[in-house]
């Protein structure tokens, strides 16, 4: 935990969704509320999209970040802020459209959620095979 879910118009020319989702994974590990290795991210262009009544000249970047239920209302104020400062940070938008960039922070049922871990994680440093 988390999943973080990016989803942005296809319109939005040198957005650079990759880079956006190492933006967001760093800054919700430097949060300090999630463990780094649990933190799980994704991004999907959408290429059907209405912004409005007519699209032309509009965009959207929206993300979701899920998350156990129980944390305070201002410490999911704080990550989603933190969620846009790294998305606003990282991105490339131009000013060619108008673009929608927002941030919903999902609780996630506990007593459902279920998780497990399979294989190990392998880091090879350098020097090492």
């Amino acid at each position: 935990m988390p999943h973080f879910a990016l989803h942005y118009s296809a319109n939005l020319g040198g957005f650079d969704a990759a880079s956006c989702l190492v933006a967001v994974n760093s800054a919700l590990a430097a949060s300090r509320h999630f463990e780094e290795v649990d933190i799980k991210s994704r991004a999907l262009r959408i290429e059907s999209y209405e912004v409005g009544t007519h699209s032309r000249g509009r965009g959207f970047v929206a993300a979701q970040l899920s998350i156990l239920e129980g944390r305070s209302d201002k410490t999911k104020k704080e990550l989603s802020e933190t969620v846009l400062k790294a998305i606003l940070g990282c991105s490339t938008l131009q000013a060619i459209v108008e673009v929608q960039v927002t941030v919903e922070v999902i609780d996630i049922h506990r007593a459902s959620y279920a998780k497990t871990v399979l294989g190990e994680a392998r880091f090879l440093a350098e020097g090492n095979t």
